[in-house]
């Protein structure tokens, strides 16, 4: 089993490094933190070579990008699949990277494989989140490993790191059994002494403080039932470095099809409002969707989640951002998010400008996976 996957990766791997040279010229350029207007970009085996303001010379292959604006493929910071045809809707949509936030383990290297593959996204995953018996997680009909004191941190990570876990996702969730607060600061240690970011699932503010508190790297849900006041904004973001995926759309989604009443959530003005809080207090936002929960799908509903925070008042740069470059830096993902000379060419050529019509993020024109199109039918 281990040499066919050698095989199929290599095969995969010679596949994406015959692309021939190309250049995009005429084109806005997003290479992940500014834009350059009017540039030419050239592509050779696969990687972006150079980037010029003006016209590059040469007898390759050129594509015309006038009206027309480069941006790094994008990455979904919140999704859980298990299945080859998630991470193909994924890239199909121009998402070439996807984070799982807890799934099969069992399933997970095989996943891992279709990184070089042009028609599918990377993978990133936790492997199994950290939670209690009965607790969330647990309710999919699937056997996972669960924890119940401080003294089993240790043994959890180990497995997880064992597994190739990316980073660690531990669950604090209080409509279910739950972690208690020093189990869960016990894995956040466990995973920053084995090198992982340990990541967090709340849905409520006094956890979100608690688990900020005890030096969690990021949470990958806002919490819906109150306001943050801002003074511990301003306190935690002052002592703590952490970054939040909202997963907008899922919690939007979740407050209307809830059997709890309307005064157990905070309406969607209040949770675009702490989105924006956040930003303004220099916090990190991540883009994430949480597929395929309430049937929020793999692709093209990360678009939905970028208007979401542009409603929120989030500059659209910065809404790219949280797509691309900003999810990349704080994952440490050096291959993808950004489009500098020597990086593998991840790319999407829209049809429009989305600095000024965050719209634009959905009018793909082709993608291109290690300089090689994406079929996006």
């Amino acid at each position: 089993m281990k040499t066919l996957s050698v095989i199929f990766s290599l095969c995969l791997a010679l596949s994406v490094n015959a692309q021939q040279t190309f250049i995009i010229e005429n084109v806005r350029f997003f290479n992940g933190e500014s834009v350059l207007e009017n540039a030419s970009v050239i592509i050779e085996n696969g990687h972006i070579s150079e980037v010029k303001n003006g016209k590059i010379d040469g007898n390759v292959r050129r594509i015309d990008g006038k009206n027309k604006t480069l941006i790094p493929a994008l990455i979904n910071a919140h999704v859980h699949a298990w299945m080859p045809d998630h991470l193909k809707e994924a890239a199909s949509a121009g998402v070439l990277s996807v984070l799982d936030m807890a799934g099969f383990e069992m399933y997970q290297d095989v996943l891992r494989n279709y990184k070089d593959s042009t028609g599918y996204a990377k993978f990133y995953a936790a492997g199994y989140a950290a939670t209690v018996p009965e607790g969330h997680g647990t309710q999919f009909g699937f056997p996972v490993p669960t924890i119940t004191k401080p003294q089993e941190a240790k043994q959890f990570v180990k497995d997880r790191v064992n597994s190739n876990a990316d980073y660690i996702k531990i669950i604090l969730e209080p409509w279910m059994a739950t972690l208690s607060i020093q189990t869960v600061s016990e894995l956040i240690k466990e995973a920053h002494l084995n090198s992982k970011l340990a990541v967090i699932h709340i849905s409520r503010l006094e956890d979100a403080k608690l688990v900020i508190s005890n030096n969690a790297d990021g949470l990958v849900h806002i919490w819906r039932d109150t306001p943050m006041d801002t003074q511990t904004l301003q306190t935690l973001s002052q002592e703590k470095s952490f970054f939040v995926i909202p997963t907008l759309l899922t919690t939007i989604r979740a407050h209307d099809h809830s059997t709890l009443e309307p005064e157990n959530f905070m309406t969607k003005a209040q949770v675009l409002a702490e989105v924006k809080k956040l930003y303004d207090a220099g916090i990190p936002i991540l883009a994430g969707t949480d597929p395929p929960n309430l049937d929020i799908n793999y692709g093209t509903d990360l678009y939905e989640e970028l208007k979401l925070l542009s409603e929120a008042g989030i500059p659209h740069i910065d809404v790219i951002k949280s797509a691309t470059s900003t999810i990349a830096t704080v994952f440490g993902l050096d291959d993808t998010g950004k489009l500098l000379e020597g990086h593998p060419a991840h790319m999407i050529l829209l049809d429009g400008n989305p600095f000024d019509d965050i719209n634009a993020i959905s009018r793909i024109v082709t993608v291109w996976k290690y300089g090689y199109q994406v079929n996006n039918e």
